[in-house]
């Protein structure tokens, strides 16, 4: 689980895309090309468009039948592939280098479900208000819940080690009404009324949020209570805060942060992701043996890209290639 729901700042960047995509699409149909220059900045009445956008896509998901919000969410997603070709343009550059044994037409299969598993998350993240105790087992259910309690019993707290991988949302959110509330590192997003709405949600279930000012001494505080946090680790870095680890047999900087607090607390570590599964229909929040901390941190950092891309194999389709995660390359490449 990513800050366990996961709250990163990538997925975060998907939604506001997706929503702004949405009022552009707006802007074009109505013939309104004044609407592009007060868009390539932030103002007030930018903002305001973007959240009664927000607002208003949420809410035909919420309400729609669930089959007619699936279709919904998938025009929207399709919407967002269209009015963004730098996404596609993205993912296909990133499955040609992390994935070459495979063909253009495996790549293109890849980078389609990339956009229906933002769909899916669409649809849940609109719903949150509505699934409850009694409910959630319909959207998703457990496997290897068993580390989870094994970590717990050993007092020191829980690290999940998640990453934008099926629906990052929809674990946090679920975790908190099948076990225990958990708190989610976030990052605010660059419109405050889509943040506002964004961040009501993410609570409803009842986890906590930790800003991303605030979050070694929030994230510490947690542990020392023996509580969850998740954290996505699957996000490129600078020079300045990561180390170059092998990813799909690329170099790619990942933060040592995580590695560093799991270090320092002597938290467990728990890989956690809700992945999609079509026979079911239905996610499945697996948790995977804890990965073993040694306290040297370009080494544990690496262990953890290793479980990552282990799993991303396992379920291509539902990882976020559309994010530039090897941006930072290795000085003088």
């Amino acid at each position: 689980m990513s800050s366990p729901q996961f709250g990163g700042q990538s997925e975060r960047k998907v939604l506001a895309r997706i929503f702004e995509s949405l009022l552009s699409d707006f802007g074009k149909r109505c013939a309104l090309p004044v609407q592009w220059r007060f868009m390539r900045h932030r103002s007030a009445v930018r903002d305001t468009l973007e959240y009664w956008v927000a607002r208003a896509a949420a809410e035909s998901l919420a309400r729609a039948p669930l089959p007619v919000a699936n279709l919904l969410a998938r025009g929207y997603a399709r919407l967002l592939d269209l009015a963004l070709p730098r996404l596609r343009r993205v993912a296909m550059g990133n499955l040609a280098m992390a994935l070459p044994e495979m063909s253009l037409r495996e790549h293109r299969r890849i980078a389609d479900g990339v956009f229906r598993s933002i769909a899916r998350l669409l649809v849940s993240f609109a719903r949150f208000p509505q699934i409850g105790p009694a409910t959630v087992g319909q959207w998703i259910r457990y496997e290897g819940y068993q580390y989870f309690e094994e970590a717990r019993k050993q007092g020191h707290g829980v690290l999940f080690a998640t990453a934008h991988l099926g629906n990052w949302e929809l674990s946090a959110f679920a975790h908190a009404l099948m076990s225990a509330p958990m708190n989610v590192v976030i990052r605010p997003l660059d419109n405050p009324k889509i943040d506002k709405l964004v961040e009501r949600r993410r609570t409803l279930s009842g986890n906590r949020l930790i800003g991303k000012k605030e979050y070694a001494r929030g994230i510490l505080k947690a542990l020392g209570q023996n509580e969850a946090v998740g954290i996505l680790v699957d996000q490129n870095a600078s020079l300045e805060e990561g180390t170059f680890v092998d990813f799909f047999g690329v170099p790619a900087c990942a933060g040592t942060g995580f590695a560093k607090l799991a270090a320092h607390s002597g938290a467990a570590v728990i890989p956690g992701f809700a992945l999609w599964i079509e026979r079911e229909h239905k996610y499945v929040l697996r948790f995977y043996p804890p990965v073993e901390i040694t306290g040297e941190a370009e080494r544990d950092t690496k262990a953890l890209h290793r479980q990552l891309e282990a799993v991303i194999r396992e379920y291509p389709d539902q990882w976020l290639w559309i994010h530039r995660r090897w941006k930072t390359r290795p000085p003088g490449e």
